[in-house]
C-alpha cells in the first residue's frame, strides 16, 4: 500500500518552479519532524538550498508555507482523478483505490507527525488547525461526498446525505489503526492494512447498496 511520491508545483520559470518544489519538498521533511513553532524558515530555506528571501517571496510566510505543503501532500497521495466516477465500473473497485489511497496517507510518517504537529498546537494556534483542516480533510471529504452523488445519481448507491456518508467513510477508515499508532502501539502488517480496507468499504456498501434489506 505504498503511495506514490507526489508533485506539486505553480506557475513560474523553470528555475523557480525547481526552488518552489525544493521549498516544499524541505517543509514536507521539517515540519512533521519538528513541528510548526519549532520549524523556522532557515531552517526550511537551508534544507532547500535557497535563502530565507526565496522562501518569502514563494510564500509569504510560514502559516502559508505549512498550508501548502498540506494541500500538497492531500494532492499528492489522493489525487483528484481517483474521485472521477465511472458509473459502469463496480463502485465497491471505485471505493477501494480511495480507501487504499486514504489510508496508506493517513499512516505515513509524514500525515502522523503532521497530525502530532497540530494536537499540539491547535490551543496556541486555532486559526492554523482551521486552515489546516480546510484545506485537508475538508477538500479530501468533499470530493468524496461528489463522487458519491455521482453514484445517487446513477442509481448506484442510495444515501440520503453524501456529506455524511463521506464522514462516516474516512471516520471508518481511521478506526482502531490510526489510534493505537497514535499511541506508539505500532503499524499494521500489510495483510492487516489490507483486510481492514476491504471490510471497511463493505461495511459501508453494506449500508448504502441500493438493493439492502
Amino acid at each position: 500500500m505504498n503511495a506514490a511520491p507526489e508533485r506539486c508545483n505553480g506557475p513560474g520559470r523553470p528555475k523557480d518552479l525547481e526552488k518552489r518544489a525544493a521549498i516544499l519538498e524541505a517543509a514536507k521533511r521539517l515540519f512533521p519532524q519538528h513541528g510548526f513553532e519549532g520549524t523556522s524558515m532557515d531552517a526550511v530555506a537551508a534544507e532547500a538550498g535557497v535563502s530565507k528571501l526565496t522562501v518569502y517571496s514563494h510564500f509569504g510566510g510560514k502559516e502559508a508555507l505549512f498550508i501548502e505543503t498540506v494541500r500538497c501532500k492531500c494532492d499528492g497521495l489522493l489525487p483528484r482523478t481517483l474521485f472521477e466516477v465511472d458509473v459502469d465500473a463496480p463502485v465497491r473497485d471505485q471505493l477501494l483505490g480511495v480507501a487504499r489511497a486514504f489510508f496508506a496517507m493517513m499512516m505515513s510518517d509524514g500525515a502522523l507527525g503532521m497530525h502530532r504537529t497540530l494536537v499540539a498546537s491547535s490551543q496556541q494556534s486555532p486559526k492554523l488547525a482551521r486552515l489546516f483542516w480546510e484545506v485537508g480533510p475538508m477538500q479530501v471529504q468533499t470530493a468524496l461526498a461528489a463522487m458519491l452523488q455521482k453514484e445517487v445519481d446513477a442509481r448506484q448507491l442510495d444515501i440520503a446525505d453524501t456529506r455524511r456518508a463521506a464522514s462516516q467513510f474516512f471516520a471508518l477508515l481511521k478506526g482502531e489503526h490510526h489510534a493505537r499508532v497514535c499511541f506508539g502501539c505500532g503499524q499494521p502488517s500489510a495483510e492487516e492494512a489490507e483486510a481492514h480496507v476491504e471490510a471497511t468499504v463493505d461495511m459501508f456498501l453494506r449500508a448504502y447498496s441500493c438493493d439492502r434489506p
